[in-house]
């Protein structure tokens, strides 16, 4: 109970800093396993999509973070475990338990969609950085996922680096057209359609098509 309370204590503290909306451009909510992938600009990313969701599917979808950082303290440990239900990996290659990817396979194998972002690190610059090799061997081992790009628009304004008070700005995650790993495409052609997807939703929306759906409470 305690763990539901704070779960929509953040989302309600998230949509009222950013006014959150979620446009659905290229999809609707389902509760089809999915990834979405999203670009990353500030520790509120997840939250920010997580929140984006409808109730119905949000209690599925889990946020992958990594271990390093989350399992630095008691509170983040309770956080991410608790409250979001995080996937951990472990970045550090000399330092892991476990495969990483396995680690994803499982979660989506136990009927989980996930939220990931495949720039591995937070991009403080304008863009999306190359991403890394992650989803496509999760999608190699997954070839069935779908892959939803999710651009996030003026969340790193809202706290930006070195800062620790929010600002309260309005703020928009874009859902655009699932994608999927196609038969004998390669590694490289993967991952830059994937990036060239999420970046073609950082464009202005066109008011045709577009369907605007808040978050169920």
């Amino acid at each position: 109970m305690f763990d539901d309370i704070l779960a929509r204590g953040f989302r309600g503290a998230i949509r009222a800093l950013t006014a959150a909306r979620a446009l659905w451009d290229g999809c609707v909510p389902s509760a089809q396993r999915r990834v979405y992938i999203g670009n990353h600009a500030s520790h509120g990313d997840f939250v920010m999509i997580w929140s984006a969701l409808p109730s119905s599917i949000r209690n599925r979808v889990r946020p992958v973070a990594g271990a390093e950082y989350w399992s630095g303290d008691p509170i983040r440990r309770y956080l991410i475990r608790n409250v979001f239900n995080g996937v951990l990996i472990e970045r550090e290659a000399a330092q892991r338990t476990e495969d990483p990817i396995q680690t994803l396979c499982n979660a989506v194998d136990d009927g989980a969609s996930l939220i990931l972002f495949p720039e591995g690190t937070r991009n403080l610059g304008e863009g999306v950085a190359p991403f890394k090799s992650g989803i496509y061997h999760l999608a190699r081992q997954r070839p069935e996922l779908e892959f939803v790009p999710v651009w996030l628009d003026n969340l790193k304004r809202v706290m930006p680096k070195g800062t620790l008070i929010p600002l309260p700005l309005l703020c928009t995650a874009r859902f655009g057209a699932p994608l999927r790993l196609q038969a004998g495409e390669g590694k490289a052609a993967f991952l830059e359609r994937s990036r060239a997807a999420l970046l073609a939703l950082s464009g202005e929306a066109t008011a045709a098509g577009s369907q605007v759906a808040g978050a169920e409470s």
